[in-house]
């Protein structure tokens, strides 16, 4: 079992213990911390990754300043809708780099910083699901273009946590 240190970073240990006064995490409570706070991506959370239609990602610069994006999918020519991400095994994920603002943001802060938080949403069923991992780019179009066509690079994360998060104060959308 995981100590609270292999789970938190001192930052989070700093704010449960200025914020949460009532916190006191026992044996019981810290088993469900680490059942909470998989270090792979299992079957079923594969399932949900996969089938969502779009996530956001958190980067940031080697300076920390942070940029957090939208990443959706493109149609395949008969307009069936590509997965947005594939779970290629319980450590990796892949996702496609389309064309966009040509401003690099999101690229540019891999490069100089590989850390990446994967944000997923579904407001149809309240879920939220978080990625943490290191990314790097993979500049070979080719790679994953059978389930990719139109991309022009993918994104490699490599998992090091994965969680779902509080379901309150999201609303459902009237968008399908």
């Amino acid at each position: 079992m995981r100590e609270l240190h292999e789970i938190f970073h001192p930052g989070e240990l700093e704010a449960q213990s200025r914020f949460n006064k009532k916190r006191n995490w026992n044996e019981q409570s810290i088993a469900g911390l680490n059942q909470m706070f998989k270090e792979a991506i299992d079957d079923g959370l594969a399932y949900i990754i996969e089938g969502q239609k779009y996530f956001f990602i958190a980067t940031s610069n080697s300076e920390g300043e942070c940029d957090c994006s939208f990443r959706g999918t493109e149609s395949d020519e008969a307009g069936n809708l590509l997965p947005s991400v594939f779970v290629e095994n319980p450590k990796k994920l892949i996702f496609p780099d389309y064309s966009g603002n040509h401003i690099y943001n999101s690229l540019g802060n891999i490069i100089a910083n590989p850390n990446i938080g994967m944000l997923f949403i579904d407001f149809k069923t309240a879920l939220r699901l978080r990625v943490n991992g290191s990314a790097k780019i993979i500049e070979n179009d080719e790679a994953y273009k059978k389930r990719w066509p139109k991309s022009l690079r993918y994104i490699e994360v490599n998992v090091k946590q994965v969680y779902f998060n509080c379901t309150k104060r999201i609303t459902e959308s009237v968008m399908s």
